[in-house]
C-alpha cells in the first residue's frame, strides 16, 4: 500500500479570501512529503467556489513539483470532456519533465451539469468524448504524436514536445465511481480510483468486479485500486467525531448540491449516467440526515487506533490497495487539518508499516 495526500480545495471558510484559502491549502500540501506521504493528488473543478476551485490541476502540481523531491504527482482527475486531448498529453508530459518522472495521469469524465453547461458541452456526450480522448492521449504518450479522426476531437498528427520522458503505460488512473467507468478502465489497462461513500462490502464488490474484468482483458492482475477519503485524526474520540462530522456534513451537502444528487430525476435523461440516477434516488429516499450520516461513517475518522483498525479492515476486504487522504474539507479550520495530518503521520503511518501494510513511503 501507498498512502497519499488528496487536495480537494473545497469548502472555503467565509472569512477567508480565495487568495488566503489557496495559500493555506498549498501549505498543507507542501507538508505531505516531509510527513511521509507517498504522493499528492489534485482535483479539477470549475465555477463553484463553495464546492471546489481548482481549474488547472496541472498548474498546481507543477508548483508542487518545484517544492518536492520524492512524491508522485497525480491529477485526480483531469476531466477529459472539458479539455483538448492534445493539450492534456502536452501538459502531463511537461509535468513529468518538471518533476523528474513523478507525474501520474488521473482522468475522469465529470459529473456536474453546472460545469458542462458553462463549457457548452452536452453532458450526454461525456462517455463518447472521454473514450475518444483517452485513446488519443494514451497512444500519444506512447508514440510521441497525438492524432485522431473521431467526431469530437479530429486532430492532424501533432508531436508532443518536449517528447514523453517515459512510458505512462502503468501511470494512468481512471476515477471510476460507476460500473461503466470500471469497465472502460479495465479495457484500456488503467488503474481505478474511487471516493469512499459506501460500506466496505460494496466497495469490495466493485473492486473485485474491476479486477476480474482487467484480468479477462489483459491476462494479468490489475494494478492496485485507490480509495480516497476525507480524514480526521484526533487523540480524543469525541472531539474527532464532533469536528469531522461538522466538516464532512458540509462537504457532503456541497457535493450533493454541486452534482445535483439532491434532485430526483436529475440524471434520468442524461445518457451514460443511469447509475447516478439510482444513487441519487436512493439517497433522497434515505433522507438527508441518514444519507449524510452514512457518508460520514464511510470516511476515515477517529483516533489513530480506530483509523488503523479501519484500514486493516479494508485491507482484509479489498486486498492490497492504496489509501488517499484528504485532511482539509468542508471549511475545516486549517490548523485542525494540519494537526490531524501530523498526528496521522506520527501515529498511523508507523503502525501500518509495522503491520507490513505500508512497505515504503
Amino acid at each position: 500500500m501507498q498512502v497519499t495526500y488528496q487536495m480537494f480545495f473545497t469548502g472555503r471558510a467565509k472569512e477567508l479570501t480565495d487568495a488566503e484559502f489557496y495559500r493555506r491549502e498549498l501549505a498543507l500540501a507542501e507538508l505531505a512529503e516531509p510527513l511521509g506521504f507517498a504522493g499528492i493528488w489534485c482535483v479539477e473543478h470549475h465555477f463553484d467556489g463553495d464546492y471546489s476551485m481548482c481549474p488547472d490541476n496541472f498548474a498546481v502540481l507543477s508548483y508542487l513539483a518545484a517544492k518536492t523531491e520524492r512524491v508522485t504527482l497525480t491529477t485526480g482527475g483531469a476531466i477529459l470532456p472539458w479539455n483538448d486531448p492534445l493539450r492534456i498529453a502536452e501538459k502531463v508530459t511537461l509535468l513529468d519533465h518538471l518533476s523528474g518522472g513523478r507525474a501520474r495521469l488521473g482522468v475522469g469524465r465529470g459529473l456536474s451539469q453546472k460545469e458542462y453547461d458553462v463549457f457548452g458541452i452536452p453532458m450526454s456526450q461525456a462517455r463518447g468524448r472521454f473514450d475518444e480522448s483517452l485513446k488519443m492521449i494514451l497512444e500519444g504518450l506512447e508514440t510521441g504524436t497525438v492524432q485522431g479522426d473521431g467526431p469530437f476531437y479530429p486532430q492532424a498528427p501533432a508531436p508532443i514536445r518536449p517528447a514523453p520522458l517515459a512510458s505512462f503505460r502503468d501511470r494512468v488512473i481512471s476515477i471510476a465511481m460507476s460500473g461503466d467507468s470500471r469497465v472502460a478502465a479495465a479495457q484500456v489497462g488503467a488503474a481505478i480510483a474511487s471516493f469512499s461513500q459506501f460500506p466496505i462490502e460494496q466497495h469490495a464488490a466493485d473492486f473485485a468486479e474491476y479486477r476480474e474484468l482487467y484480468r479477462a482483458n489483459h491476462g494479468v492482475d490489475a494494478p492496485r485500486v485507490v480509495l480516497s477519503d476525507s480524514v480526521y485524526c484526533s487523540e480524543d474520540p469525541e472531539e474527532s467525531r464532533r469536528t469531522s462530522k461538522e466538516a464532512i456534513d458540509v462537504h457532503f451537502a456541497l457535493t450533493m448540491s454541486h452534482y445535483g444528487l439532491d434532485k430526483s430525476g436529475h440524471f434520468d435523461d442524461i445518457s451514460g449516467y443511469q447509475s447516478y440516477a439510482a444513487m441519487a434516488d436512493a439517497m433522497i429516499a434515505a433522507g438527508k440526515e441518514a444519507a449524510a450520516e452514512g457518508y460520514w461513517a464511510a470516511q476515515l475518522t477517529g483516533t489513530p487506533e480506530q483509523i488503523v483498525a479501519r484500514i486493516v479492515e479494508r485491507y482484509e476486504a479489498f486486498g492490497d490497495y492504496d489509501q488517499n487522504c484528504g485532511f482539509s474539507c468542508g471549511g475545516m479550520d486549517h490548523d485542525k487539518a494540519e494537526a490531524s495530518m501530523r498526528l496521522f503521520s506520527r501515529a498511523v503511518l508507523p503502525r501500518l508499516r509495522k503491520l507490513g501494510i505500508v512497505t515504503s513511503d
